[in-house]
């Protein structure tokens, strides 16, 4: 796709989900509403605001989400509260709250503790289509900032603008376990809490003056424990809906060093990705290698619109998926 064919498609995805978001706000308020630079262990070390994200920005009077039960902490953490339910069991949605009653699971990629554990991280654990490595240590910039810093420091801001917006949010970990979870681990956890959405976080290590992000979208596949097959339309959805909220909110291209240029990877060697029964994506938010994108992954301005990219890519998909039911 040309960089011409991305904005149209962009500007046209994004009116669609501002007008279906803005549907449901009105159902709610009366009634008539990726050293693996890439991926989960299994990856390659390749050494404005738009109208729909406006229409999913929390009600700056609507103050923050109920917390979702447990601290975040460890593994298991981040469990989902008790929702705050009407007669007939479904989920209020208030001005402001649009994501009440979703689940989203958020993994941050990798760990800061992997390093110290690498005869555990290194041990092969079966993603389908074959065996790949439980996890990696991930990638950094080249002044030492790791990558697995990066990614739970950005899940912990988009957990709290999700959590705004009214959703139950569970991460994969929260940097406090040895090490891991292995792939297959937080794929599970994400088919165990029935998300209606996952995502999980990454920066890539490619080559210096290799520059942007992209997403990475599961490939169909059925081999093993791996059956994406049901999986793959809406994470390619979920997967456009993040890549157009993220430039609008962080101004950044997708990646100029990847496929043609329009932003979306598909990859059939994730386990992550593989092993998921619910639509799930990868985001490498730039390139570590970089400076120029170093400059942004280290900063905390930075990472905080790119939070607000990811959740307004999330809650942009989940409109669009409730406009359908």
């Amino acid at each position: 796709m040309s960089n011409g064919c991305f904005a149209r498609r962009r500007r046209t995805g994004r009116r669609v989900a501002a007008v279906l978001v803005a549907g449901a706000v009105c159902l709610g308020a009366a009634g008539c509403g990726v050293s693996g630079g890439t991926g989960d262990g299994d990856g390659r070390d390749r050494s404005t605001r738009s109208p729909a994200a406006r229409a999913t920005e929390p009600d700056p009077h609507g103050g923050k989400g109920k917390d979702d039960g447990g601290d975040g902490r460890g593994r298991g953490g981040d469990h989902a509260g008790d929702g705050d339910d009407d007669a007939g069991g479904k989920a209020r949605k208030t001005p402001g709250r649009p994501l009440r009653g979703k689940v989203i699971v958020v993994d941050p990629g990798h760990n800061p503790h992997n390093r110290d554990q690498p005869g555990k991280i290194s041990r092969p654990v079966d993603i389908g289509t074959g065996k790949k490595e439980c996890d990696t240590t991930g990638t950094a910039t080249n002044s030492g900032y790791p990558e697995a810093e990066f990614t739970l420091d950005l899940a912990h801001r988009v957990r709290a603008q999700l959590r705004e917006r009214g959703a139950t949010v569970k991460l994969t970990h929260d940097g406090d376990e040895p090490y891991g979870p292995c792939v297959d681990e937080r794929a599970e956890k994400g088919n165990q809490a029935q998300a209606d959405a996952a995502i999980s976080l990454h920066a890539d290590g490619a080559p210096s003056g290799s520059r942007g992000f992209h997403v990475i979208l599961p490939a169909p596949v059925h081999a093993g424990a791996a059956d994406t097959r049901e999986i793959v339309r809406p994470s390619e959805l979920l997967g456009t809906e993040l890549r157009d909220a993220f430039h609008d909110a962080t101004g950044e291209r997708p990646a100029n060093y990847l496929g043609d240029g329009n932003g979306l990877d598909t990859r059939d060697d994730l386990g992550g990705l593989n092993l998921s029964k619910v639509p799930k994506v990868f985001l490498e938010c730039g390139n570590m290698r970089d400076p120029r994108d170093a400059a942004n992954l280290t900063s905390a301005k930075w990472r905080e619109k790119a939070a607000r990219g990811v959740a307004d890519g999330i809650a942009a998909f989940l409109a669009a998926q409730e406009g359908k039911s």
